[in-house]
């Protein structure tokens, strides 16, 4: 696939407050995995579920982001942070994530806090 992605337009005016890096996607969804929400996306080994499977808002979200991959639309950066139980949390374009995940993507770029960019040197390289 030949993305093109641009900043997530939630860290408008506070860029100097986040870094951009690239995260490789099975350590993410392993961690992820302990979040409240994960259950919508995620089977139990870890693979994302099909869109027949999703809540429909979520299978809408994912077919809509398919058309926008299909069309060649620029795709806004996930927002990735620590969450309180110290696992990966998915804010802004956890939608997006997923699909990409879903997709075969091994690897996603994403906006983290800076303040977590330690936090993240298992999840991606060049932190």
């Amino acid at each position: 696939m030949d993305l093109t992605f641009i900043d997530n337009p939630v860290i408008e005016g506070r860029e100097h407050h986040y870094v951009t890096v690239r995260v490789r996607v099975k350590p993410v969804l392993k961690s992820w995995r302990d979040s409240l929400f994960s259950f919508e996306w995620l089977q139990p080994d870890l693979s994302i579920r099909a869109p027949e499977d999703l809540p429909e808002g979520e299978r809408l979200k994912r077919q809509a982001i398919e058309a926008d991959i299909k069309n060649g639309r620029s795709l806004e950066i996930p927002i990735l942070g620590i969450g309180l139980l110290d696992n990966v949390e998915i804010g802004s374009g956890k939608a997006l994530f997923l699909t990409l995940a879903a997709l075969g993507a091994e690897t996603i770029p994403v906006h983290i806090p800076a303040a977590h960019a330690g936090d993240f040197k298992h999840f991606a390289d060049g932190v």
